[in-house]
């Protein structure tokens, strides 16, 4: 068979998306659509991933973002094709904040450090989002990143992927916040549920708690997660051992990041009740990499900045499937199904959506 044969539809379709992009945005933009359509539609067998560590500049988007910009430049210099940040990575973690909380009352100064994380949140999508996406493309690869999103008055820890294409791909809002989490964060619904298509599997994302969940994670196994992201503020010793778990129980690769933060990091103007001086450490790290039957690639890294970084044979997916397939031949139906909500859920319906 010719090549010209072998086209299919998608790329029929492609060509003419192509076309369309040239005359809106130029010949640049349609290149990188048909390279795209390419890179999506052929299967890798191996992938080189990253795991970044790093603390976030809290309550500082656009230093965050520059941040970011530049560690995505340095581990696509290492050869990344994935690269995954910690939770919260923008605009940070609030770690050892209490916003003046007690039950039944709270105080002024807490509104106002509410008021400084609230405004600090960044729109998704957004100019933040566009200038991640600019990163993701410049490098051509996947980026999966911890976000604080706003919108209206609350805030919401997010997931947002990047294609290597720089289009926003999807995002994930955390569903569950843990305990103080609770009051600072919006709860997330089954409609940001996400995995993405790459050549590599699909990439999907369950943020810190949420992956003692276990109906939750068999959600994500549902959409047969090639590579699961875990982004993270959990730096205890106990979380390796988690991740390795959820490694064997989904037979798919595991990138999980922390951030290493200090107490000094943060602004002067939020109270920060943990650490006895400003180079407490407040978060130590322990991102690492982990494969479908267990075994630590790379990490657990603690007490400084890095990026860990692995290359993936995808075929030990499928060899580990062999013995153990959690939503398939290991799956029994017959006596255990779950059923997921993935319509988003909105206060207010105008009669016209209906």
């Amino acid at each position: 068979m010719n090549q010209t044969a072998s086209f299919d539809s998608s790329f029929i379709l492609c060509v003419l998306r192509a076309s369309v992009v040239k005359a809106s945005f130029g010949q640049r933009s349609s290149k990188r659509l048909l390279r795209y359509h390419f890179l999506m539609t052929s299967q890798e067998t191996s992938v080189h991933v990253a795991v970044v560590q790093a603390g976030s500049v809290p309550f500082d988007a656009d230093a965050c973002v520059d941040k970011a910009v530049w560690l995505i430049a340095d581990a696509a210099a290492a050869g990344a094709k994935v690269i995954v940040f910690p939770e919260a990575f923008i605009v940070g973690y609030p770690k050892g904040l209490g916003y003046g909380l007690v039950v039944g009352a709270r105080d002024a100064a807490g509104r106002e450090e509410f008021r400084i994380y609230l405004e600090a949140a960044i729109e998704v999508p957004g100019p933040h989002t566009q200038r991640l996406g600019e990163a993701a493309a410049a490098h051509g690869c996947y980026v999966v990143i911890g976000v604080i999103e706003r919108e209206g008055g609350t805030c919401y820890c997010t997931v947002l992927f990047f294609g290597p294409d720089g289009r926003l791909l999807g995002k994930h809002r955390k569903l569950m916040p843990t305990a103080l989490e609770r009051m600072i964060w919006g709860f997330g619904d089954g409609s940001t549920l996400t995995a993405v298509e790459s050549p590599y599997g699909r990439i999907g994302s369950v943020i810190c708690w949420e992956n003692y969940m276990p109906m939750l994670r068999m959600a994500m196994y549902a959409k047969n997660v090639a590579l699961y992201c875990a982004p993270t503020a959990d730096d205890r010793d106990t979380w390796l051992s988690s991740m390795q778990h959820v490694a064997l129980e989904g037979r798919c690769f595991v990138l999980t990041a922390c951030q290493f933060l200090r107490k000094k990091d943060f602004p002067d103007s939020v109270r920060v009740s943990l650490g006895d001086s400003p180079d407490s450490m407040l978060m130590r790290g322990g991102s690492a990499i982990i494969s479908p039957l267990g075994k630590v690639l790379a990490g657990p890294h603690f007490g400084s900045e890095t990026i860990l970084t692995a290359n993936l044979d995808l075929g030990e997916i499928s060899r580990g499937k062999f013995d153990f397939d959690v939503v398939g031949h290991y799956s029994r139906p017959d006596v255990f199904q779950l059923r997921v909500n993935e319509e988003p859920m909105r206060a207010v319906v105008a009669k016209t959506e209906e």
